[in-house]
């Protein structure tokens, strides 16, 4: 069973905006001072323009004609100062927002890489690729780009505002209170934006995982003439993205017309309004321009500001989710205890996934150390189940699972994978040379140990790499296929050298010859270890030290191959089905 991650909340959301911002406030407070002095030249073209426009009005003589030209060259300086200030402005701020993306990139690696090994488990793949590439993306480019413009734009946006109020509060309070559609507008819409986008975000991380797991499982969905069924669901899915992405379209669809035309009714209101006054004498000609020049470069500001919007709620949503990592509850403390021994106990142990009721049933185990033991039984009886409770990836609901008297779930990471690994049939390939995939297992090796273990699982396809070891596995030409994708993950069992390994099924994937040949060979390798096999291939089982038999969540039968055979119980069923008996 799946469950997605949780969404940081609002109040979580702006608080971490703020700590991002305060680890740079000296940058900051210069952004802030550039884009003050940038809106402050602005500010000089429209006010003088009136100037220019009441001194060619009153003009009395030749004088009126260099007080222009000088007023003019006033105008052009003003607007290089701000065009320099603006473009500094801009560069310190994408340096910032570069700056805090990456920390917000590094952060959201550490805690992933941080999650307790039972939520990865049970955490859709795709709500979390989704929340590492498109929303860690959506929060870089609104630090990297968005948030400066914005920025910028207030700073312009309150300059310009207070200078019409200064030039005439009359006409200042007459253009803003046009302006009231704008807000009313925009309030309208910041109510239910960010709904809108954690819905999308839900949806596409629901339709990314569902594509993810039919893809992995084409050939299973193929096998058992699935298609139909995979349609449907993927039409669902499908459909689901699309309604949330159609919702979030309608209400930009609402926004964006309203505010264009609001742009306007400043600068008209203003006009109507400052002509009626200026016939009664109350104001000039010069105020009236200045103040239509004013608001009519307020559009620029406003324009961006409101753009961006729509950016913005996206990406605090997308802030969101990549915060809400923050709220997975953490692990319990590991246990300092040290195991004593390697003796592997489950006693009464039952285990229940959410809303499904218990699947495991009391099941006692006792695995003593080097013995091999295999796991069988039917489709969805547990076995998987109780690989991972002996793993220490999951808890038992009750009952206790320990090595060495010790809770296997309570060991440190660290210590757990050096007392049990557990291999299934899922793997990964980095993108990275052969030698540095191998390596994660046991950093300190060397080439000789590399070879040998690759040679362990009959791995021989490394003889035609072009590079061996240093061959990149990161491209088309040397990408590994996924029978010799496993056998590169069983070769990094062999050189994490844990005392227990755990194979869920883990030769699945090769031809019944190879995986017979690579069981021998692993059998050898982990001489003297323990090796507890969960299979369906029953051959597994007959070269097996003991048999345990899981039906229904029970464990029904635990013995040798030739006694439960002999006793003619599911085993021997089993077995006379998988001979053709």
């Amino acid at each position: 069973m799946t469950a997605p991650l949780p969404v940081a909340g609002t109040t979580h959301v702006r608080r971490t905006a703020g700590s991002d911002i305060a680890v740079e406030k000296t940058a900051f407070a210069g952004i802030l001072a550039l884009n003050a002095l940038a809106a402050a030249a602005g500010l000089v073209g429209p006010w003088l323009l009136g100037s220019i426009i009441n001194t060619v009005k009153a003009s009395t003589g030749p004088d009126s004609v260099g007080t222009v030209d000088r007023l003019a060259l006033v105008i052009v300086a003003a607007v290089l100062v701000q065009i320099v200030l603006s473009r500094y402005a801009l560069l310190l701020a994408a340096r910032f927002g570069e700056r805090a993306a990456a920390r917000i990139r590094e952060r959201f690696v550490a805690r992933a890489l941080a999650l307790p090994p039972t939520v990865v488990e049970h955490t859709p793949t795709g709500d979390l690729a989704v929340r590492g590439t498109t929303d860690v993306d959506g929060v870089a480019t609104a630090l990297r780009t968005t948030a400066p413009e914005v920025f910028i734009a207030t700073m312009q946006a309150l300059f310009i505002i207070g200078a019409v109020l200064v030039l005439n509060p009359l006409l200042g309070v007459c253009g803003l209170s046009c302006l009231v559609v704008i807000v009313v507008v925009t309030r309208w819409y910041l109510r239910r934006a960010r709904a809108g986008y954690l819905a999308e975000g839900t949806a596409n991380s629901e339709l990314a995982e569902m594509l993810a797991t039919t893809a992995g499982g084409a050939r299973t969905v193929e096998a058992l003439r699935l298609q139909e069924q995979r349609l449907h669901v993927a039409e669902a899915a499908i459909t689901k993205a699309r309604g949330a992405r159609l919702h979030t379209l309608w209400l930009r669809s609402v926004f964006f017309p309203s505010v264009d035309i609001s742009y306007t009714l400043p600068v008209v209101g203003v006009l109507l309004v400052g002509g009626a006054l200026y016939n009664h004498g109350a104001v000039d000609l010069g105020e009236v321009v200045a103040a239509a020049v004013y608001l009519r470069q307020l559009m620029g500001p406003l324009d961006t500001v409101l753009l961006s919007v729509e950016q913005l709620q996206s990406s605090m949503a997308s802030y969101a989710r990549v915060e809400g990592l923050a709220a997975v509850p953490a692990g319990p403390t590991p246990t300092t205890a040290e195991p004593s021994g390697d003796r592997i106990e489950a006693v009464a142990v039952t285990y229940a996934y959410p809303n499904l009721g218990d699947v495991l049933h009391g099941i006692d185990l006792d695995v003593q150390p080097g013995e091999r033991l295999a796991v069988v039984g039917p489709s969805g009886a547990g076995k998987s189940t109780l690989g991972r409770l002996l793993a220490g990836i999951d808890r038992p609901g009750s009952g206790r699972v320990s090595v060495g008297g010790v809770p296997i779930a309570d060991l440190p990471p660290d210590r757990m994978r050096r007392q049990i690994a557990l291999i299934t049939q899922e793997h990964h390939v980095f993108r990275d040379t052969l030698r540095n995939n191998l390596v994660i297992a046991r950093p300190s090796a060397t080439d000789a140990q590399l070879l040998a273990a690759l040679a362990a699982v009959h791995a021989t396809w490394i003889d035609d790499l072009p590079s061996g070891l240093d061959t990149d596995l990161s491209g088309a030409a040397h990408q590994l296929d996924e029978p010799q994708a496993q056998q590169l993950s069983l070769a990094r069992v062999i050189l994490a050298d844990p005392h227990t390994v755990i194979l869920d099924e883990a030769t699945a994937l090769l031809d019944p010859a190879a995986a017979r040949m690579t069981e021998r060979a692993l059998a050898a390798a982990l001489q003297g270890r323990t090796v507890i096999a969960i299979a369906h291939r029953l051959q597994t089982a007959h070269d097996a030290d003991r048999i345990a038999v899981i039906e229904s969540g029970v464990l029904t039968e635990l013995g040798t191959h030739d006694a439960l055979v002999a006793a003619d119980g599911g085993y021997a069923a089993l077995w006379r089905s998988w001979h053709g008996d």
